[in-house]
């Protein structure tokens, strides 16, 4: 056991769940946090300390972490932010109320969580706080808009809050999946068929192809790697004495990533574009 400490958010599958399990084999002491109360219990029953929270509500995120001050006699040593989803559609039928429930989750949640923990981690003398940001938090892909703006908009708030805690022994550092294993294609298609009223819109043809993508059993993107790929980036920026700012994952990511420097805008769009397939992949 290394007696160390770690709260994850969104484990109820996916990368939350297997980063959960890796760590634990690993000897952290893992508070696997869920917002719905029948997967905190399957998660219980798996061994795994599990706890509500629902990054959406402040009092969940308050208490969650009161919980876990109260087990751990106030002590944490890591936070790895994972918790969110993709609101899939065109940006012309995005309602604010869409673009504001994908903002709560994705990053409004995640900062209140952050800030809840970087007074424990300073008290401490320092910690680690890792974010699972995506490849669309450095390119955008059409029908993505209301998740690429979370994930951009995360990414300019983490680069910030890395620079204003160097010398505090805080190490922040961004996680940048590809297509990954998991069941956000499922959770997307619910939170689309919430808000996206296609039948309505000038892209309801488009929008047939990519609800069938994201029904496909099976990897819907080339180069999809099962979340253990994550873990992977997770354990090394939690371990290493200089973790990375940034951990890209997956071909994609390490493509776009060298592209947007060498490519001018319209040259790049253009490649965008086809990855994207207008949304049916």
């Amino acid at each position: 056991m290394n007696g160390k400490t770690i709260l994850i958010t969104g484990c109820s599958s996916g990368i939350g769940l297997c980063v959960a399990r890796g760590l634990k084999t690993r000897g952290w002491r893992v508070f696997a946090t869920a917002r719905q109360l029948a997967d905190v219990a399957r998660l219980q029953a798996e061994g795994l300390e599990s706890l509500a929270l629902d990054l959406r509500d402040s009092a969940s995120i308050q208490a969650a972490v009161a919980e876990i001050l109260d087990r751990t006699d106030g002590r944490l040593d890591a936070l790895f932010n994972n918790g969110a989803y993709g609101q899939m559609g065109a940006v012309e039928d995005l309602s604010r109320e869409a673009l504001r429930e994908q903002f709560e989750t994705n990053l409004f949640g995640t900062l209140e969580l952050s800030n809840q923990v970087i007074p424990i981690l300073r008290h401490q003398g320092g910690g680690r706080i890792l974010y699972n940001s995506s490849v669309l938090g450095l390119v955008a892909l059409p029908y993505r808009g209301a998740y690429t703006a979370s994930k951009f908009a995360l990414e300019g708030l983490v680069d910030t809050l890395r620079l204003e805690l160097i010398g505090t022994g805080i190490h922040v550092c961004l996680i940048e999946p590809g297509p990954i294993l998991s069941r956000f294609r499922d959770n997307a298609h619910i939170a689309y068929q919430r808000h996206i009223r296609a039948e309505n819109s000038p892209h309801r043809e488009k929008y047939a192809a990519m609800e069938a993508r994201l029904l496909k059993e099976g990897p819907a993107a080339p180069f999809t790697l099962p979340p253990e790929a994550v873990l992977e980036k997770v354990i090394h920026a939690l371990q290493s004495r200089r973790p990375h700012p940034r951990y890209p994952v997956t071909v994609p990511t390490w493509l776009f990533t060298v592209l947007r420097r060498l490519l001018p805008t319209r040259a790049l769009d253009a490649v965008l574009r086809r990855a994207g397939g207008d949304g049916r992949r």
